[in-house]
């Protein structure tokens, strides 16, 4: 019967294309324990191991090294001086909001392939590759940073043995070029004077100086290597080191309490330097000194009570690791002229302007870049094991080529993709700028966290019966927050730094396109969810 109004357009279904490049990998395919008769993982992790094992992945190099660019500023962004330690407060509530949010879908997807996997199973295909490709780089690129700082910090132990590595070979062209430009602008800072000397006494190869970070290149070489021979050695091997990095914070919290001169705290321009600029750019810097939070989500299917133990895990070990590097930030502008620690090994660089016996100074700066380089050689081990495993769940996937799935038939490691991995880290980490990896890292990070927020907002809405280990609290106002937060954290960081991500974006997209939606293994049809 009429009723005088036109009758709504039928809804146009899904296009091929879009159901295509969207399919997502129903859960049934990716857990496990869904496999009749497959066993399941002892649930033996409770609250305090799963704070544990949160501390011990947090805690790396991001306190070593980020700290000192988020105080100073760069060539691209502003400092926060002594205002830092607000900066770490603001990075941890964002991280708080975009952890829970790991968690829950960590609980309900406990597999291989980290956030690519969760978003493969909430938001389609082409994010999950987005995101994939993100992970390059949190892990591949983030680990260039590190393996920077971890030369940093070694070259200054070798220094305080007599063994002096010439500038040339232990600096970056970038960081060469700018000590030169702050060199002629009067700067007479000793570490950007020593950089600049890299430019001036490299030997020449057709005109152009030879300027390489060999410390950096040579560590990652031997990671690699240790790598390809098996994981279970190293493991075993970086345990111990995990409470060594933690006792060296606590120690250098208790040698700077001791070197603490208040004025440095409001001197030099004031506690807020560069105002709430700096506070919110630093915040986005030192996100890297938390990146590693979702180890504890990936343990959801091992932890006793997860609906319990997963968040107090996940929150307290953001609390104690914040509190930790709010004291460690204090000392750190608390010891030394905030605008003076804008190196790669800041905690040496603090101890340099302290004050007291030289010979103890000296003492203590070995104690402290030991520290350091052991901290570091753990996440060097944790990342360049990671990034290879990624770049492994995809070939799985068939988006990348089937040789990035290659396991060594003796020694059970993806060896190609981990010699791949390590090729390319090693080398650009003799080139490239610690500050510049760090915001590349960051922003790929942040944004790969938002993706992840927003799948358990769809996850929620398509597949709201699907049992829950872990229910999110607030939703959906949690995982909005959190895709706000690390939305606003982006926002902090400098142009260069988005027009850099977004080619990368470009370039993963047209690899998506050229090879990976051609080979893809997931089939359309009744494998396509929503």
């Amino acid at each position: 019967m009429a009723t005088g109004h036109p009758s709504p357009a039928p809804r146009s279904p899904r296009s091929p294309f879009w159901a295509s490049v969207m399919a997502r990998k129903p859960l049934s395919q990716v857990l496990p324990h869904e496999v009749e008769g497959a066993p399941s993982l002892a649930r033996v992790l409770g609250r305090w191991e799963l704070t544990a094992l949160g501390i011990g992945a947090i805690i790396g190099a991001g306190i070593f090294a980020a700290t000192g660019s988020a105080i100073a500023g760069g060539a691209n962004h502003l400092g926060a001086g002594p205002g830092i330690v607000l900066s770490f407060v603001v990075t941890a509530i964002a991280c708080a909001f975009a952890a829970l949010c790991y968690a829950e879908l960590a609980a309900m997807v406990p597999v291989a392939g980290s956030a690519y996997t969760y978003s493969y199973v909430a938001l389609g295909e082409l994010v999950a590759w987005i995101i994939g490709w993100d992970l390059v780089l949190e892990y591949a690129v983030g680990n260039i940073a590190v393996a920077i700082s971890w030369s940093g910090y070694f070259v200054e132990l070798l220094r305080t043995f007599g063994v002096v590595v010439p500038a040339w070979l232990e600096t970056d062209v970038r960081t060469a070029l700018i000590a030169v430009a702050e060199r002629t602008a009067g700067s007479t800072d000793p570490h950007v004077l020593l950089s600049a000397s890299a430019w001036d006494d490299a030997p020449r190869l057709l005109g152009v100086p030879i300027i390489f970070n060999l410390p950096a290149f040579l560590v990652v070489g031997v990671v690699t290597i240790a790598l390809l021979f098996g994981v279970r050695s190293v493991a075993r091997s970086t345990g111990a080191l995990v409470i060594g990095k933690i006792l060296i914070v606590l120690f250098f919290i208790a040698v700077g309490a001791a070197y603490f001169r208040p004025e440095n705290l409001t001197a030099h321009g004031g506690f807020f330097p560069n105002g709430w600029a700096g506070v919110s750019t630093a915040a986005a810097l030192v996100f890297f000194a938390y990146i590693g939070f979702d180890a504890v989500s990936t343990a959801a299917e091992e932890a006793k009570d997860p609906g319990r133990t997963l968040p107090f895990g996940i929150i307290m070990s953001l609390v104690i690791c914040t509190v930790l590097y709010m004291l460690v930030a204090v000392m750190l502008v608390g010891m030394a002229p905030w605008d003076r620690l804008g190196t790669a090994e800041p905690m040496v660089t603090a101890l340099e302007y302290a004050g007291g016996s030289p010979q103890v100074i000296a003492v203590l700066q070995v104690i402290v870049a030991f520290g350091a380089v052991l901290a570091m050689t753990t996440v060097l081990v944790a990342f360049q094991l990671g990034q290879p495993r990624i770049f492994f769940s995809m070939a799985r996937d068939g988006l990348l080529p089937a040789w990035a799935a290659w396991v060594h038939p003796k020694y059970r490691t993806p060896w190609v993709t981990t010699i791949l991995t390590g090729v390319v880290v090693a080398t650009v980490a003799g080139f490239a700028n610690i500050n510049e990896v760090i915001e590349l890292t960051n922003i790929g990070t942040l944004f790969a966290f938002a993706l992840v927020a927003a799948g358990v907002l769809v996850l929620r809405r398509t597949d709201p019966d699907r049992p829950r280990p872990f229910r999110l609290w607030g939703a959906p106002w949690t995982p909005l927050l959190a895709i706000g937060s690390c939305l606003y954290l982006m926002l902090q960081l400098p142009l260069i730094t988005w027009i850099r991500f977004l080619i990368w974006l470009a370039i993963g997209v047209v690899i998506y396109f050229v090879y990976g939606r051609r080979h893809r293994r997931l089939a359309t049809g009744a494998a396509v969810s929503g």
